[in-house]
Order: C-alpha cells, then sequence, then structure tokens
C-alpha cells in the first residue's frame, strides 16, 4: 500500500507519483506521513519536503503551502517547489551564504522579517543540493 502524493504550484503539476512515505515542512515542525494517516489539512512552511520510494528518499524545497491527507491521497499547494535537477548548486550555495549574513546584518524589524524569509528559501534550496 502506498500514498498518492501530488504536489502543485499555480502554473503546473510539479510532481505527481507514488510514495511509501514522505515528510512535510509544517509551520510547526516536521511531520511524517505514512499509509492510513489520519485526515488532516496543515499549513506548510518555506523548508525541505523528503519523499520516499522503494527505500530511496528524494528531496524538493517547497515555498509556503497547505497540504491536504485524506484516504492516503496527499495534496500539497505551494507557491513554488523545486528539486535537484532545478537548483544550481553554485547559486544555490552562495544565496545560501548571503542570506546568512543579511540575516546577521538586519537592523530593523523589517529588515529582520525580510531577511529570515530569504534565509528560509535560500536554506531549503541549500538543503535539497546538499541530499
Amino acid at each position: 500500500m502506498s500514498l498518492q502524493v501530488c504536489i502543485m504550484t499555480p502554473d503546473k503539476i510539479f510532481w505527481d507519483e507514488e510514495a511509501e512515505e514522505i515528510i512535510l515542512p509544517t509551520n510547526t515542525g516536521q511531520m511524517g506521513v505514512l499509509t492510513k494517516h489520519a485526515p488532516l489539512i496543515t499549513a506548510l512552511d518555506i523548508g525541505v519536503m523528503s519523499i520516499r520510494q522503494d527505500n530511496s528518499w528524494n528531496s524538493f524545497a517547497l515555498m509556503n503551502g497547505f497540504a491536504s491527507i485524506q484516504n492516503d491521497k496527499v495534496t500539497i499547494l505551494v507557491n513554488s517547489a523545486e528539486s535537484k535537477q532545478t537548483i544550481d548548486s553554485n547559486e544555490a550555495e552562495k544565496e545560501f551564504l548571503e542570506a546568512q549574513e543579511r540575516v546577521n546584518k538586519a537592523v530593523d524589524e523589517k529588515e529582520k522579517v525580510e531577511a529570515i524569509l530569504a534565509f528560509k528559501r535560500a536554506r531549503a534550496r541549500f538543503l535539497v543540493i546538499k541530499d
């Protein structure tokens, strides 16, 4: 028995396959999902989603959204999603380091919020390429 997982962005179906297990980046932390999971709708944070298929793991960078889980079907709606194959590793590493520096240099509240969001996006992309 497996999960049917569909990741959708505003412009396309990003991924639609079966999986044995997934780990979602929710607003309250990482959440694992196996078959026969209780029905649930949850908000997703910027972060890395991991998917296990045939005992190997794939990771995707997700940028905010929602997940619906019901009857072994997981529907994920996100602003954007990226895979290791679509991320330039040099650019992702550079953006990650720059985002870290920007967080450290942020002075006022608005700068801090913007810097933290940029850092979370850069960190998700960086973790996917390092996986």
